[in-house]
């Protein structure tokens, strides 16, 4: 598996599979995630709709996956980060299992390839060192089966910097 960094915006990437920092209702909102929801188009929201209509959204450290609808992916793999207040531990333990379930789920579908960006390090204030070294520790660990390339898309040059030290990139 190869490790692959990027600066830039994750809705023009070309990977099977790009990953949405998703809010638990699914609907879209601010940054990354209101940016696939309009460079994807109505498909992905309708899709987004019936899943929670299902299982009412989704919990911080979860995963559900969709179409990419206009985007230059075929699917987005939903993951919602946590909000950093409270208990540390279980607020980097919640982050993980998003990389983890995004990955599970890329690999059921046998891709070979999924980006992801920054998760909780905008509005939901995770320090992005932290979340830099979780994101990679966790894709570094998983047991690969199908995936050959995972892309860190940063958006800031902040990121990218702590991404490139951590990945040696």
């Amino acid at each position: 598996m190869k490790i692959q960094l990027i600066k830039g915006d994750i809705t023009k990437v070309e990977t099977e599979a790009i990953v949405n920092a998703a809010n638990t209702s699914l609907l879209g909102g601010g940054g990354v995630d209101g940016a696939i929801h309009r460079a994807g188009g109505k498909e992905i929201l309708e899709e987004c709709v019936k899943i929670r209509s299902k299982q009412g959204g989704c919990k911080a450290g979860e995963a559900v996956i969709t179409t990419a609808g206009n985007l230059p992916s075929k699917f987005v793999i939903h993951t919602v980060g946590p909000v950093w207040n409270g208990d540390k531990e279980e607020k980097k333990m919640l982050l993980e299992n998003c990389y983890k379930n995004c990955l599970k789920i890329a690999e059921d579908k046998q891709l070979k390839t999924i980006a992801f960006p920054n998760i909780s390090t905008g509005i939901y204030h995770f320090p992005k060192d932290k979340a830099a070294e979780i994101a990679v520790k966790t894709v570094k660990s998983f047991q690969f089966n199908f995936i050959e390339e995972v892309v860190f898309v940063c958006f800031d040059d902040e990121n990218y910097d702590l991404y490139k030290k951590l990945t040696n990139k």
